[in-house]
């Protein structure tokens, strides 16, 4: 009987060694040729493969990943996801793991408290844990009638947002700011006080030396537990970059579906906008408006939709996406084509950061447009009077100063002027400050005077 089953084994090993070599055989039969290598972009003839398709490239001294980004004709065009430093001509293009398989990626609740790359290998000098479960990048879209409404607010720990700005769970809004004005410093105050089951954080094109500096000061031990970082900075290639957002998305899709909330942070989503531009304009696609492809204006709102509230019963992504206005300018392209795709934004006015006022959250400009949803209606009308009492201030704010003012003349003008201090007061929050839900709408209620006027 044993020599039986020896038998059977035997033969079983040898039919999988067999099958194994002929994979190979397979594999190196299709493989390709590279023929031209362009700035970003490498050309390769003979290759078959889908958009899409992750490939090897094995080179006389160097062997790397790329993956197929388009093709004309007979030609392949490979966008590779590191440097192609010691690259030859001729160089053999093998399909990994068949002609049709992408790349698969690391997911689940053993990536929590891990730092990873844009391709899910480890960055914090450890391996991953064994039994990680693998998925693609790609997921199936959920039909928008299937979507869970957005019925309630989330608590973002921060005063002007939670009373005058209140974000629904689920909810996906934009972060708008020019550089230096407390982008990075509100997303870590969020990140720290959001209640959230799993915060997912992608960095995609910011600084390297930031990576750190937000895992250590920002998120702390604490928040790490019960975080995945996916960081994709400035000089990784711009494949790695676009797929770095993708597959941040992609782990928060994986934990939703699993029932929980969670919190996605994504800075940037304007240099992943940049990083499509690169392979776009390598590939030979022509700009359209500022130097920007028509794939960027389309890829924006696939990535964006991923995020919200899943399927009836399931859990929850609500979305902090940061977007770069170029010279504080707010009619960017990038930022003008967010502003339509997301549920609502947040701006962060220079003036206000000049001032020393933080958050330099601008209230006029910024709106959440799910707020009348998930709150009660005299929290809406609170904050519509907050709102009107400060642009009015701002209006007369040259005559107050000159001393031109006088009161009696307008009753709002002298409410305005006899509250700014207080409002001021309100809409500002130290970095170690958490401000909770019930505590922002009880301070809204004590600046209007115990009532809503």
């Amino acid at each position: 009987m044993n020599s039986t089953a020896n038998s059977i084994s035997h033969w079983q090993s040898t039919l999988a060694s067999v099958s194994q070599r002929v994979a190979d055989h397979q594999r190196w039969f299709a493989c390709g040729r590279l023929v031209r290598a362009t700035g970003m972009v490498l050309e390769a003839v003979g290759l078959k493969l889908p958009v899409g398709s992750a490939c090897e490239i094995v080179g006389e001294h160097i062997t790397l990943e790329a993956e197929v980004v388009g093709f004309a004709d007979d030609i392949t065009f490979l966008m590779p996801l590191e440097s192609v430093q010691n690259l030859t001509p001729g160089a053999r293009v093998i399909p990994m793991g068949g002609t049709t398989t992408k790349r698969r990626f690391p997911l689940g609740e053993a990536l929590l408290g891990r730092v990873v790359d844009g391709s899910g290998r480890p960055l914090d000098g450890q391996k991953l844990a064994k039994g990680t479960r693998y998925g693609e990048l790609a997921s199936a879209q959920i039909n928008p009638m299937q979507r869970a409404p957005i019925k309630q607010p989330i608590d973002v720990g921060i005063r002007a947002i939670n009373a005058l700005l209140s974000v629904g769970r689920g909810q996906r809004i934009g972060l708008f700011a020019g550089s230096g004005v407390g982008k990075s410093v509100l997303l870590g105050m969020m990140a720290r006080y959001t209640k959230a089951d799993v915060i997912v954080v992608g960095l995609i094109g910011e600084r390297g030396r930031e990576v750190q500096e937000f895992i250590e000061s920002i998120l702390g031990e604490q928040g790490r537990q019960r975080s995945v970082v996916v960081a994709a900075p400035a000089d990784a290639s711009p494949l790695q970059r676009l797929q770095g957002a993708s597959y941040a998305t992609r782990l928060a899709e994986d934990f939703r579906d699993q029932g929980k909330n969670v919190l996605l942070i994504m800075d940037s989503l304007t240099r992943y906008a940049m990083a499509q531009r690169e392979i776009a304009l390598a590939i030979g696609e022509p700009p359209v408006t500022k130097g920007y492809p028509p794939s960027v204006f389309a890829k924006l709102p696939a990535l964006v939709e991923r995020a919200g509230n899943g399927r009836r019963g399931s859990g929850s992504i609500t979305a902090f996406y940061t977007v770069l206005t170029e010279g504080d300018d707010q009619q960017d392209p990038i930022a003008d084509a967010t502003r339509a795709i997301l549920d609502g934004h947040i701006v962060l006015s220079r003036e206000l950061a000049d001032s020393g006022h933080y958050p330099a959250i601008d209230i006029e400009a910024s709106i959440s447009r799910v707020m009348p949803a998930v709150v009660q209606q005299q929290q809406v009308i609170a904050a519509q009077k907050i709102k009107k009492l400060f642009s009015v201030y701002q209006r007369n704010r040259d005559l107050v100063s000159v001393g031109a003012y006088s009161p009696g003349h307008d009753p709002l003008l002298d409410q305005a002027v006899q509250k700014f201090p207080r409002i001021e007061s309100f809409l500002q929050q130290q970095m170690d400050e958490q401000a909770t839900f019930e505590a922002a709408i009880k301070s809204l209620d004590l600046l209007l005077g115990g009532h809503n006027e």
